[in-house]
Formats: structure tokens, C-alpha cells, sequence
């Protein structure tokens, strides 16, 4: 197994345990936050595909998948509190643009020269020292929210699927 072959798994990973708690949530669900204070799972997917866009443009510009205008203020700090789901997608919506962000970060996986993956990561993103934990970090974020899902699907009563 190659570098970019675990880094893919990760991303695998994280979108088949996503794709499984979101697989039977309405859009509806998508606004109920797993505790007080905490962000709902539409403003959740939203970030994450923000972030990944984000994050793939500082080490391979230009590549993430274009989003909606308005798109990153949409998930950002300022949103947090807001409960309308009008303001939001629905999940069909994230779904769609999160699979077209991840195929977009794959590609770019792909075309990156493997001694790539050992220069320096971008500045503003401490946590990760090279641009191959970048990537990493991309495969691994879906995962850091993951327990926010699955405690939201207790919380509707739904059934326990990993």
C-alpha cells in the first residue's frame, strides 16, 4: 500500500461511516444539534465540505470543486446559531457536493507527484507540517464529526448501525 493509497482509504473510510449515519436522517433531522450550543448536522456538512475545499486549494490551487457563492459564509462561525432550515440545504444537496468535493480531492491526490506529499503544508494550517497530512487531515475531519452524528441518531431513536 502506497502513501496515497492510506490516504484514500481514510477518505473512504470517513465518507462510508458518514454516508451510513446520514443514510436514513431527513432533511429535517439535519437540524437537530446534539447538545445545547452544539451545530446542527446541516451546518456540520456544510463546514466539512467547506473545509475540504479550503483545505485542498492551499496545496493544489484551484482544484477544490467550485462551491455556491455564499457557500462558506453559509457554514461559517457567524451561522452557527441559526435553525431555519431554509437557510440551509437539504441532503440531497450535501450529499451531491460532497461527492463532487471528494472526487475532486482524489484527483488531485492522484495528479500530486508522491515526493509532494513531503513539502511543507501551508502556513495557516499548524496541525499539519507537510502537504501530505493535509490530505490526511482531509480523510480524518469527516471522522472528528462523526460522533456528533451518531449522537444525534440516538437522540431520534434510530437504529445503531456501526
Amino acid at each position: 500500500m502506497t502513501a496515497k493509497d492510506a490516504i484514500k482509504y481514510s477518505m473512504d473510510t470517513g465518507m462510508m461511516v458518514l454516508n451510513t449515519y446520514i443514510g436514513d436522517l431527513s432533511d429535517g433531522d439535519l437540524m437537530v444539534r446534539p447538545a445545547k450550543g452544539a451545530n446542527h448536522l446541516a451546518w456540520q456538512l456544510g463546514h466539512l465540505i467547506n473545509s475540504e475545499a479550503q483545505l485542498l486549494n492551499m496545496v493544489s490551487p484551484g482544484a477544490a470543486a467550485e462551491l455556491s457563492a455564499g457557500f462558506g459564509d453559509q457554514h461559517g462561525k457567524e451561522t452557527t446559531a441559526i435553525d431555519d432550515p431554509a437557510k440551509f440545504l437539504t441532503k440531497q444537496q450535501y450529499v451531491d457536493l460532497f461527492e463532487r468535493q471528494r472526487r475532486a480531492t482524489k484527483a488531485a491526490l492522484d495528479k500530486l507527484p508522491d515526493a509532494d506529499l513531503d513539502k511543507p503544508g501551508p502556513s495557516q494550517v499548524r496541525i499539519c507540517p507537510t502537504v501530505g497530512s493535509v490530505f490526511g487531515l482531509i480523510g480524518g475531519h469527516v471522522l472528528m464529526h462523526s460522533g456528533q452524528f451518531a449522537t444525534v441518531r440516538r437522540m431520534l431513536g434510530k437504529p445503531v448501525l456501526i
